[in-house]
């Protein structure tokens, strides 16, 4: 048996596309000594989280945080929203959006999947004007809510989600627009409010950098006012009670108070940062991945250049080698771990993320270990990708923009 305090010199480099790297800052935080849940102290970091949730989601309406991971986030979104058999438009774009549309078999909903055929279907991003042709059909109006991914985490595809409201508002359909953004908050630019989504998905352990135990549901006023309707059994989940409470900053639960103290520590973080700062440095360091990328002559999971991630690159491995034994390669050699290819993908590509707590130098040992890897799994490239990547760095300086003065 493998023994589970087995940590080599150096650190491990978590290079998957989340859980994702927690910084010291939010460590030290979360080492906070436990506070009374129900006291004045808790009350105001309560107050504090959730106002500054709202500007990560870019809302001004509320957002519930659950002691949950984004599944139990998924679950709430179509509990409080829908009842039992009710028809449920969702679109295929990779694994997550297919572990969705279970979940929703499973409640008793009944989904009816929209994607491209195949493979294809897991290398391009939703399609709105299959969205809007489906919706323009269902003149009885007899679906209740479209699904979608923003930020596939199996393929590193980024969907147009402003298009997709769009696609749902000519069809002039009713439907509620439910989306992930698991993976995509608070690394892609997200508008919960302007993009006219009704409720919005994530956790904690992406672009936050806090480990896994945090969800959200980001809900507008149409959504709020389809639960007094929804049939579909929820207790634990329902909204109502955990936005009264919210108000004064408590929850109706024992809340997972140290994982919040981690949460208020990240919202300082990005905020300190600035949101378009972050935003632009994702979109950096994801460019410089896929030079690299290029330069070593493989292709690119996500086929369409218009929606690549900032949040992950995958790397599609030649015919005949398994992309999960070049993984392993790298993960016994240099004790880093990419995310393994999953679904209608395994075996057929890795994915190397780059979000959360990562720069420049993250990046280049990132893809040090990557090119090592590859040549000892006998992967043929076409040449170096480091010097790519590091032309481009070096090119595109990370010069944030300064924040206005308050």
């Amino acid at each position: 048996m493998r023994k589970l305090d087995f940590h080599p010199a150096g650190r491990h480099f978590l290079q998957i596309p989340g859980p994702s790297p927690v910084p010291d800052r939010i460590l030290r935080a979360m080492s906070y000594p436990t506070i009374d849940h129900r006291g004045p102290e808790f009350g105001a970091l309560g107050l504090k989280v959730l106002e500054g949730i709202k500007k990560i989601f870019k809302t001004q309406q509320p957002v519930v945080i659950y002691p949950a991971s984004g599944t139990g986030a998924w679950e709430a979104a179509l509990s409080n929203t829908l009842s039992p058999g009710d028809h449920v438009l969702m679109y295929e774009t990779g694994h997550f959006a297919t572990l969705w549309k279970k979940m929703a078999d499973n409640l008793g909903l009944k989904p009816e999947f929209l994607g491209l055929p195949g493979i294809e279907g897991w290398r391009r991003g939703v399609q709105p004007q299959m969205i809007e042709a489906r919706l323009r059909e269902d003149t009885q109006h007899a679906i209740k809510a479209v699904c979608v991914v923003h930020n596939e985490t199996s393929t590193g595809v980024t969907s147009d989600i402003a298009a997709v409201r769009r696609a749902i508002d000519a069809a002039a359909h009713p439907a509620l627009l439910l989306v992930d953004t698991i993976s995509g908050l608070a690394c892609a630019d997200y508008r919960h409010d302007e993009w006219g989504v009704d409720v919005t998905v994530s956790g904690s352990q992406k672009g936050l950098m806090l480990p896994p135990g945090i969800s959200f549901n980001a809900v507008s006023q149409k959504a709020i006012e389809a639960s007094k309707h929804a049939k579909l059994p929820r207790a634990f989940w329902d909204w109502a009670e955990i936005i009264e409470m919210n108000k004064s900053g408590y929850w109706p639960y024992t809340p997972n108070t140290n994982l919040l103290y981690g949460l208020s520590e990240a919202l300082d973080m990005i905020l300190g940062e600035g949101l378009d700062n972050v935003f632009a440095r994702h979109d950096r360091l994801a460019e410089a991945c896929r030079r690299a990328v290029r330069a070593w002559g493989l292709e690119i999971q996500c086929v369409d250049p218009s929606l690549y991630s900032p949040v992950l690159t995958g790397v599609m491995m030649p015919d005949g080698i398994d992309a999960d034994a070049v993984r392993k390669v790298i993960y016994e050699r240099f004790d880093m771990s990419l995310g393994t290819g999953l679904g209608k993908m395994k075996g057929r590509m890795f994915r190397i993320g780059h979000l959360g707590d990562c720069n420049d130098l993250t990046l280049m040992a990132t893809l040090a270990g990557v090119e090592m890897g590859l040549q000892l799994a006998r992967v043929p490239v076409a040449a170096s990708g480091l010097p790519a990547a590091m032309q481009f760095l070096m090119s595109q300086p990370n010069t944030p923009k300064l924040k206005a003065a308050a």
